[in-house]
């Protein structure tokens, strides 16, 4: 069989690229990319976890002869890709940037190959870097990067910060009031159990904001990663801290108090979102 009858076809995430139309699918949805940017685009889908340099990508897609300023040509063709892939230089998913050398993609290729006669697919393991994972299936409950809005790092930044000094505010405030507390307690069954759990818990949980705040200031590596592992703990307690306006009775009244606790419950996934959308991640390099 001939090469001209095969149509190979690329899937990483929720895309699908397909060599032979030039089209670039995520969920079955066809996302807009230029001839160019889509050459580039299947040069790296051909080579996952491999070093493509920007030498190759030039004398790909401006062959010799061809007068234009290589550097700039690359830096706005992987711009366009990381559009259309709602990626980022500073905090990679799909394609890595290898400062002055190249390029490489880093997550998870199936290809799958197809006979244009008939369509029919045989889907071939392609080679996999460790350092990604597989983009949740859709439908999951909890969204995925590509189900988020796009917005500015400093803004995700500065709202991850604002939750994390509420409760901060909360553990201090807490920890400062504890003869209030305790009268507030009192008429409750176990009111002692339920009074040294909040001290523990806001001691323990004092240190942990202090480092989700350093870690986005300081634009920590592997912040991402990191915070995704510990935010199923961190569920746990932001649900039981979500309760603390009912520690403020004294000063308001319940519905307020029951309100303000609905809006803290929905907050733990506001912040694993704004994490997804790019909140704590590394400072934006000088290359694309």
């Amino acid at each position: 069989m001939s090469d001209g009858s095969i149509q190979r076809r690329y899937r990483f995430g929720t895309f699908e690229a397909d060599a032979a139309t030039g089209e670039l699918r995520r969920r079955g949805i066809r996302v807009r990319l230029n001839a160019q940017p889509f050459q580039l685009l299947v040069m790296l889908l051909e080579r996952p976890g491999e070093l493509v340099t920007r030498e190759e990508i030039a004398g790909a897609l401006w062959p010799d002869g061809t007068f234009v300023d290589f550097e700039h040509g690359v830096n706005s063709t992987m711009n366009r890709i990381r559009d259309a892939l709602g990626d980022s230089a500073a905090n990679p998913r799909f394609v890595e940037t290898l400062a002055r050398r190249g390029y490489r993609f880093i997550a998870p290729v199936e290809r799958a190959e197809a006979n244009a006669a008939d369509g029919n697919g045989a889907a071939e393991a392609g080679p996999a870097s460790a350092a990604a994972e597989l983009e949740p299936a859709p439908g999951g409950i909890l969204p995925t990067p590509h189900d988020l809005p796009k917005a500015s790092r400093p803004l995700v930044n500065a709202l991850f910060l604002l939750f994390q000094l509420m409760y901060l505010g909360f553990y201090v405030g807490a920890l400062a009031n504890l003869a209030e507390i305790q009268d507030l307690l009192a008429p409750l069954p176990r009111a002692g159990l339920v009074y040294h759990l909040l001290i523990v818990t806001a001691a323990i949980l004092i240190p942990a904001r202090a480092f989700l705040l350093c870690a986005v200031l300081f634009h920590a590596p592997g912040f991402k990663r990191r915070f995704l592992r510990m935010w199923i703990f961190l569920l746990v307690f932001d649900v039981m801290w979500s309760l603390a306006p009912f520690l403020l009775l004294h000063h308001i009244n319940f519905g307020l108090a029951l309100a303000c606790t609905a809006l803290l419950v929905y907050s733990p996934f506001v912040q694993r979102s704004l994490v997804l959308m790019g909140a704590g991640g590394a400072a934006p390099a000088a290359e694309s």
